[in-house]
């Protein structure tokens, strides 16, 4: 699944990031790499979507979201 279709709240890990390599690297700059957990905060259909991971808040636009593939944490 992409990002673009995560839910509120709910905690993911990042399998891949499929976009421009200039972007991917400045993702990965950010510190979202392959295996890394995002925490969707806000999912709004129509756009952005507000997500945390490394413990900061970002707000991602639907074409970035839509290229990065996801799958779900299993709650322990």
């Amino acid at each position: 699944m992409t990002l673009k279709q995560g839910k509120n709240h709910m905690t993911y890990c990042v399998q891949s990031i499929d976009i421009e390599l200039q972007l991917e690297r400045r993702l990965q700059a950010l510190g979202l790499t392959e295996g890394s957990l995002i925490t969707v905060l806000n999912n709004d259909k129509k756009g952005s979507l507000s997500v945390r991971f490394r413990g900061t808040r970002f707000a991602l636009g639907k074409r970035i979201a839509d290229h990065i593939k996801i799958t779900e944490v299993q709650a322990s």
